[in-house]
């Protein structure tokens, strides 16, 4: 028997195959990491003057301007150990959020409402854009932001047991018009009346100081994006109240438009609808 030589070629070859095929399968775990933390947080909280998530996610460079502005505003508190409380972070790996996009968690750090905004007028391509946060007199107004909206947790917060507890109140910025103390009766004595606060999202801006501010162990009160926290009004509902006549005859025939060319969905249309294929 003659002994066989083995060929360096085709060694050659399968070891290049090898290579070829762990370096795929590294190159997919990373990929799918990558896309896997890129995709939208529905909870996630973005600064003053921010658009709606995905046209701020369009617009946003991630150039970390907005965060450097946080971090370097003159009324920056301080912790017990000396360093700085900066309110914005850059998301990085393992956020579960955008990869450098700018965000903040009001329960670890709150937006502390600076009056000249450093962090919106830092963007240089108007993701967070001043025009969202001017008043009725054309000014920038920080009161204007809609970062988010609180949301008081009854059965967490101590006052809804009856306890004295207005911290949330005082830490808001704009103490009784966004969160306000009502006055109720303490059911479970009968005799004692219950402080409580309760929200206007109407003017709640989501800065998350009464959430920072809560003296639970988990905040009673949190903020939410508001798309989440809110429900949304049909258009066949009219608050003839606040509107003018004009507006709401025009809501009246826009309705009555949308009936008329409204038709009832047949079996095979309901039954092949997105929704209902990925239950």
């Amino acid at each position: 028997m003659t002994d066989k030589k083995p060929d360096p070629k085709r060694r050659k070859l399968l070891v290049g195959f090898l290579q070829g095929l762990g370096l795929s399968v590294v190159g997919g775990v990373i990929w799918a990491a990558i896309v896997h933390e890129n995709k939208h947080d529905p909870l996630v909280l973005r600064p003053p003057g921010a658009y709606p998530e995905d046209e701020f996610l369009k617009k946003c460079i991630k150039c970390g301007l907005c965060v450097i502005a946080c971090a370097n505003r003159p009324n920056v508190p301080y912790d017990k150990k000396g360093n700085k409380m900066v309110t914005l972070r850059l998301a990085s790996p393992g956020d579960n959020k955008p990869i450098g996009t700018p965000y903040f968690i009001p329960r670890k750090v709150p937006c502390y409402m600076c009056e000249d905004v450093p962090c919106t007028f830092a963007c240089p391509t108007k993701a967070l854009d001043t025009e969202l946060l001017k008043n009725e007199e054309g000014k920038v107004d920080v009161n204007k932001a809609r970062m988010g909206v609180a949301v008081v947790d009854y059965n967490s917060c101590i006052a809804y047991w009856g306890l004295q507890c207005d911290a949330c109140v005082r830490a808001c910025p704009l103490m009784h018009k966004a969160i306000y103390i009502d006055v109720r009766r303490n059911r479970r004595t009968g005799k004692h009346a219950m402080l409580v606060p309760v929200v206007d999202p109407d003017y709640c801006t989501g800065c998350g100081l009464c959430e920072f501010a809560c003296p639970t162990d988990k905040p009673a009160i949190y903020v939410l994006p508001r798309d989440i926290a809110l429900g949304k009004i049909g258009k066949h509902y009219v608050r003839g109240w606040m509107e003018t006549e004009e507006n709401v005859e025009e809501k009246i025939k826009e309705r009555e438009k949308e009936l008329r060319e409204w038709k009832p969905k047949t079996p095979e249309e309901y039954l092949n609808e997105e929704d209902l294929l990925y239950e």
